[in-house]
């Protein structure tokens, strides 16, 4: 059982070891808890960049699915682009998060996001794609 500590009025419980297979392990196997409050905002970003991934898939579908007055070919490209996105968003706010974890471990500063500016290129290239398909839609 774990050890009792006691204060006036109140009585504490040591929490356990954390459990050794904790996942992934090449960052809880790595220096010391920080404070849970970081690690949760952590995990928000993460998670806000899964749902990201989500709008980008669901646009890509959306443009492939509904009629929407584009250019074909304009159309297909902008649609492969944000699936692509799509696909790619996760497994690099997985690694955003397993970078920021472990240096939050151990004491370094907090790395740079990388996800950020191939986004916005992404989603800057959807964005002339379509106003060429909108152009070439009407001029042909």
């Amino acid at each position: 059982m774990a050890e009792v500590q006691s204060w006036p009025g109140r009585r504490f419980v040591a929490a356990p070891e954390p459990a050794p297979s904790r996942f992934p392990r090449s960052v809880f196997d790595h220096g010391e808890e920080p404070d849970p409050r970081l690690t949760l905002a952590n995990e928000r970003t993460f998670l806000a960049w899964v749902r990201t991934a989500l709008a980008l898939i669901a646009g890509g579908v959306a443009l492939a699915a509904l009629e929407v007055p584009l250019h074909p070919g304009a159309r297909l490209a902008a649609s492969l682009v944000l699936t692509g996105l799509g696909l790619l968003v996760p497994l690099a706010a997985w690694r955003h998060w397993a970078r920021v974890e472990r240096a939050m471990r151990l004491g370094l500063p907090l790395p740079s996001p990388r996800l950020a500016p191939p986004l916005a290129v992404g989603v800057l290239l959807v964005a002339v794609l379509v106003v060429a398909g909108v152009v070439l839609r009407a001029g042909g």
